[in-house]
């Protein structure tokens, strides 16, 4: 057991028991002998998760590879937000695009230029876009004061989550009332003139459940330089001197966030409204842009009825979910700046554009789980989910000639959005059923198997299966092999672009799969040790790629085209010293391999090692030095230059930790040694030829008081 001075039980919030019927798998051996611990077995800890199955149960015997990373693990951290989180996960890289520099979610070196292959859940709930089929370009990172927990899955999710759950599976888990328990409000400024404020309430309105948080901030980013852009590369070939380059990148970003959740009897409702305003990155079109702006809003609603044990055997849940999802350029883009010339004619202002989205997405699902079977317990649902891209609108200063080179408009800025607009509306509706067999084949043995098929709309329907065999060898050693297989659906853009000649729309795409055995030995060696390692090996096929349009025409078109296989190794560890003493480690190989060519896929790490302690060293104290290390990242084929630099990072934070009605602090510092860390730009490197730079040395403080 974990010494209470350094890891609290962290509360999963009730909403998301519902959404998983956890309840009804803890109702018989809910005898417990505190209040903590009546916390930790209705709403778990770090060592139960519901994300492999929908249903709690051990980390260890969870029929994935997973992990969970609680409230006070992420406190410990000391980071600034989710996606940093995230890279202190073994297997889990974060990469970046040109584009706003987004941040690309890659897990065991799947990568591509948008990241749609992990699915991000927010309490159960995918938060998908439809335009890009990722969470979203305008992401601005999510705020860690929110979340309660974070699961994650490695590997195949699509027998339980459908689409996108194809590398991996994120589900952010808020804080719900019973954690809160009181209010909390705190604030945090550092480097790049970094301000954030916000308040945390968790408590009872009568008979009401209630959990409130608000948050707000903002930030003017790091000011990094890029040396050469694809303007860069314009001017030697046009005889131009338009580019900004040497210039900084631009990353201001403004954030709001507003989580509302009640939960009354057998019903919980929540509501989340997340909008952020933030600079172009290193640009839309990977040319330097000082002005451009975009703004996404996200507004979440979920309804959930739950009753675990509506009879004897037998558990249901309903839930009803919406999010609406706009993306909107206040400053419109310079996608090329003042100075840029075509043949077609020149840009004295530069080419401007500002694709406009607005999306809402449906989902109402049913699932009930029955036991009635002895050593079963079987899972049954099905769902409709009516997602549809209500609006577009495009704002541009340039058409396109029949070969794809641009044309100067007459009038300057143009609304297009009623003529020749980037991505006209388009719905679609998905009907899906799976189920899943929770077998106890013998006292040591468990066998989980699962099917689910999807049916859409616009493209037909997929059927991905799942098995996994789990063994309990020895007291101490737990053995799982494990396969599934798991599919991407083309996002909208992929599949209906229509006037954006480099990225044009197929119509006629079917899904991304991908096949994936595992097989995962954990070690709990001392009873504060714990060891875990995982071989795999997986398959993609039908990969949605961008290939050369017919000859003649410039640009490029979306296919399905291409296989690529990777294998890996993850090894992790977590062991408690003394009571004042935790180790926390993990290291990852993999290699992916392009089926055309035979050689590495690029962009992602052969070699990524986290480590971390976590160090009480006097009452109330807590210092937690952590290192990562990123290695060897090789090109794809006919991309031309170097292997991307290796690099190491050293964070450091000091808190304190002295309970209610007290203010708590945390100083922190990323990058000490201000590590020149930087992610590869697109193949073959024409456009931002030395990569992207990523953050410097970044000083914060934090303020927090709980009543």
């Amino acid at each position: 057991m974990k010494p209470a001075r350094l890891s609290r039980t962290s509360a999963l919030s009730r909403i998301s028991v519902a959404v998983f019927l956890a309840m009804q798998a803890m109702a018989a051996s809910a005898q417990t002998t505190s209040e903590e611990d009546e916390l930790s077995l209705v709403y778990g800890d770090s060592d139960s998760i519901s994300l492999a199955t929908g249903n709690l149960q051990t980390l260890r015997r969870a029929p994935a590879v997973a992990v969970v990373l609680t409230a006070a693990d992420i406190a410990n951290m000391g980071l600034p937000g989710m996606d940093e989180v995230l890279e202190t996960v073994a297997g889990i890289h974060i990469a970046h695009s040109a584009n706003t520099l987004a941040p690309l979610y890659m897990v065991r070196g799947v990568y591509s230029s948008q990241g749609p292959q992990v699915l991000v859940l927010q309490n159960g709930v995918p938060i998908t876009t439809l335009v890009q089929g990722n969470k979203g370009n305008l992401w601005g990172n999510y705020p860690v004061e929110l979340i309660s927990r974070l699961e994650i899955i490695r590997g195949p999710g699509s027998a339980l989550y459908g689409s996108d759950a194809f590398a991996g599976v994120i589900n952010i888990i808020t804080k719900g009332s019973a954690e809160l328990a009181g209010t909390e409000f705190g604030a945090r400024a550092g480097s790049f003139s970094s301000r954030d404020a916000w308040v945390l309430h968790g408590g009872k309105l009568g008979p009401v459940d209630i959990a409130a948080y608000v948050r707000v901030g903002d930030t003017d980013g790091f000011h990094r330089t890029v040396d050469a852009d694809a303007q860069t590369r314009n001017d030697t070939l046009l005889g131009t001197h338009a580019s900004l380059a040497p210039g900084s990148v631009n990353v201001d970003n403004k954030a709001a966030d507003v989580n509302l959740e009640a939960g009354y009897g057998q019903f919980r409702a929540r509501f989340n409204y997340k909008q952020r305003e933030q600079g172009s990155g290193a640009g839309i079109a990977s040319a330097l842009d000082p002005v451009g702006k975009g703004r996404s809003t996200r507004i979440i609603g979920n309804l959930i009825w739950s009753n675990p044990q509506l009879t004897k055997d037998w558990g249901l849940t309903a839930s009803l979910n919406s999010q609406e999802f706009d993306q909107e350029i206040p400053v419109p883009y310079i996608l090329l700046p003042a100075g840029t010339r075509f043949p077609t004619g020149p840009f004295p202002n530069g080419m401007i554009g500002a694709p406009e989205t607005w999306e809402r997405n449906v989902r109402l699902s049913v699932v009930a789980d029955y036991s009635g079977l002895e050593d079963h317990h079987f899972r049954v649902g099905a769902g409709h989910e009516d997602l549809h891209l209500f609006r577009t609108r495009e704002l541009r200063n340039f058409t396109y000639a029949p070969n794809g080179t641009p044309i100067p408009t007459a009038a300057g800025l143009t609304d297009f959005s009623n003529t020749d607009v980037f991505l006209r509306p388009h719905r679609r509706r998905i009907d899906y059923v799976f189920i899943q067999d929770e077998w106890r084949l013998a006292k040591d043995w468990n066998l989980t198997a699962g099917v689910r098929h999807d049916k859409y709309s616009d493209f037909g329907g997929t059927t991905n299966p799942r098995i996994a065999l789990v063994w309990d060898a020895t007291y101490d050693v737990t053995t799982k092999l494990l396969y599934g297989r798991a599919f991407r659906a083309p996002s909208f853009n992929e599949a209906y672009s229509i006037t954006n000649p480099v990225a044009l729309g197929n119509p006629n795409l079917k899904p991304e799969t991908n096949g994936t055995l595992e097989a995962v030995a954990s070690w709990q060696a001392k009873a504060d040790l714990q060891l875990n390692a995982t071989l795999y090996r997986y398959s993609m096929a039908s990969i949605i790629r961008l290939t050369p349009r017919p000859a003649g025409a410039l640009g490029q078109v979306y296919n399905n085209t291409g296989n690529q296989t990777g294998r890996g190794v993850e090894l992790e560890s977590a062991w408690t010293v003394d009571r004042d003493l935790r180790l926390v480690g993990n290291y990852a190989w993999q290699r992916s391999i392009d089926k055309a060519t035979n050689k590495d896929a690029g962009y992602a790490p052969h070699h990524h090692l986290y480590a971390r302690a976590d160090w009480q060293f006097s009452s109330g104290l807590m210092l937690s030095p952590q290192l990562t290390w990123v290695a060897d990242r090789k090109r794809p084929v006919g991309d031309l230059r170097a292997p991307v630099a290796d690099y190491h990072t050293v964070d450091l934070s000091l808190s304190t930790r002295r309970g209610k009605n007290s203010w708590n602090f945390t100083a922190a510092v990323r990058n000490l040694f201000n590590a020149d860390v930087r992610e590869p730009s697109a193949a073959p490197g024409l456009q931002i030829p030395h990569d992207l730079p990523m953050a410097p040395r970044a000083i914060s403080l934090t303020a927090a008081y709980k009543l």
